[in-house]
């Protein structure tokens, strides 16, 4: 398919930013390393999608007060971040390879959060919830890195996968046929985290979270403990 993005729109989405700092050098290595600069655009980005999605640990215990919980970079070398973060670095890994990406936020209902997390947030909405978009194909496909795959066994979901091409957001329902995540409002799309913005938003949204001590905290554990 022809590629129809204008040059200008290429490069915006392909160029580094502040948070989607692609031109980081272990941004590069890691993108580098999880596939073939030779493979086609639809390769890359499955590929990359499953690096971050599993070789990031999925964990929302963390600090909203930091620009450095929603910049790519960040999370590789912390290697594990919440839905932003984990977006950011996939965007950030796309772009390394010439393929344009940036960031998606909706907000989300999840019924099937742990209990602890659910007491902690205050609700079962999730919002600004953070996934990537990708150009291929002459098209712009949604993709959500979020929930890695050892997680994912542990709340009885399986893996959401990328091939590439179709969409690929959160779970409908899990694998016993329950209701999974529900897309209950769409932000948009930018080409980079508006970090300063999240922040605020989400000291706001989730008050009595912003003030609980999140260190030692793993929702994977938590999923273990029922």
């Amino acid at each position: 398919m022809t590629d129809i993005l204008p040059d200008a729109i290429r490069r915006l989405y392909t160029d580094p930013a502040e948070y989607i700092d692609s031109d980081h050098p272990a941004v590069h290595d890691f993108a580098n390393t999880a596939v073939a600069a030779n493979a086609g655009d639809r390769t890359k980005a499955s590929v990359l999608y499953k690096a971050v999605r599993d070789g990031i640990r999925y964990n929302p215990y963390v600090n909203m007060r930091t620009p450095e919980t929603f910049r790519a970079s960040s999370v590789l070398v912390a290697g594990h971040g919440y839905c932003v973060g984990k977006a950011a670095l996939y965007a950030a890994a796309c772009r390394v390879h010439g393929i344009p990406a940036r960031v998606g936020f909706a907000d989300v209902r999840n019924h099937l959060t742990t209990e602890k997390l659910r007491q902690s947030m205050g609700t079962d909405i999730f919002t600004w919830h953070g996934f990537s978009e990708v150009y291929v194909d002459g098209a712009w496909r949604k993709a959500t890195p979020t929930f890695n795959d050892t997680l994912c066994a542990k709340v009885g979901v399986h893996p959401l996968d990328f091939d590439g091409h179709n969409d690929a957001l959160l779970h409908s329902f899990d694998g016993a046929g329950r209701t999974y995540m529900q897309y209950i409002n769409d932000h948009g799309s930018y080409h980079d985290v508006p970090a300063k913005f999240l922040m605020r938003e989400m000291a706001r949204d989730y008050a009595h979270m912003q003030g609980e001590d999140l260190s030692g905290r793993d929702m994977e554990r938590e999923a273990m403990e029922g």
